[in-house]
């Protein structure tokens, strides 16, 4: 059978791309309705004074732990494309068995499915310390403003700014870091999924101060990766979004009741 064209690969690609991003919207969608039913119910039992806060079972941790993995494929796939549909350029293996994009995709993945674990055990402990509202959201003001504060401040570091460079050159990352073989193009993929962490993960850490499952914020969010990775003036978008962070966080640590 011959080997599909690189057209056709593209094609391939993109149409898998969308329908990852279409499905896990529809599951958040659906996990924000019933977490929002169950904010509610919470909110009730306290106030007739029956406790909330209680204790995580096994189950509990491996669905935070698919909500945030689906949240990360939904937010992350739209600006990883461009990397993937050039990597889908790149020679196979020898064998041919193992398409560049498949492997390249699998461990840009990885990275983010760790990242989904850590968030899971920051929330899991957040849970366990009553600091979260029944929304998810930080109840405390001064450790939301903290979250946002520190957002805001590591948009402006040089080592987002490095990250951000790296992750807006696709074609110079390919031409210096690229490695043959299913195992090389895994190991490709691990490497810009690190830079991309590096670049996102404070921006994602947003979300425990506005609400986990807020999915307004998480498309604002989004879209704001998107712009920072293809818009021309990225630079400026991710310091007036990291100032506009910072501003925010004191203004929510100030508003301590």
């Amino acid at each position: 059978m011959d080997r599909p064209t690189a057209r056709h690969t593209r094609l391939l690609i993109t149409a898998t791309i969308t329908v990852m991003k279409v499905l896990a919207w529809m599951d958040l969608v659906h996990l924000s309705r019933q977490m929002s039913a169950a904010a509610a119910d919470a909110t009730l039992m306290a106030a007739m004074g029956m406790a909330m806060n209680t204790p995580w079972t096994w189950p509990d941790l491996w669905l935070t732990f698919a909500m945030w993995s689906v949240m990360m494929v939904g937010m992350m796939a739209p600006s990883v494309t461009p990397m993937l549909l050039l990597a889908a350029n790149a020679p196979r293996d020898a064998r041919g068995r193992v398409p560049p994009a498949i492997g390249f995709g699998v461990g840009y993945l990885v990275v983010w499915i760790g990242f989904s674990a850590v968030a899971t055990l920051a929330q899991w402990g957040l849970h366990e310390a009553a600091l979260l509202s029944p929304a998810m959201a930080a109840s405390s003001p001064r450790l939301g403003g903290v979250i946002l504060i520190g957002a805001g401040l590591y948009q402006l570091t040089p080592l987002k700014h490095a990250c951000l460079t790296h992750c807006r050159s696709p074609i110079d990352f390919l031409m210096t870091h690229w490695r043959g073989g299913a195992t090389g193009s895994v190991r490709t993929g691990l490497h810009h999924g690190w830079y991309c962490l590096g670049c996102c993960w404070a921006l994602m850490a947003v979300l425990f101060a506005v609400g986990i499952m807020n999915l307004a914020w998480v498309a604002a969010l989004a879209v704001l990766v998107l712009v920072e990775k293809l818009a021309p003036a990225a630079g400026l978008v991710s310091r007036s979004a990291g100032a506009a962070l910072v501003v925010a966080g004191i203004v929510r640590f100030m508003s301590i009741a």
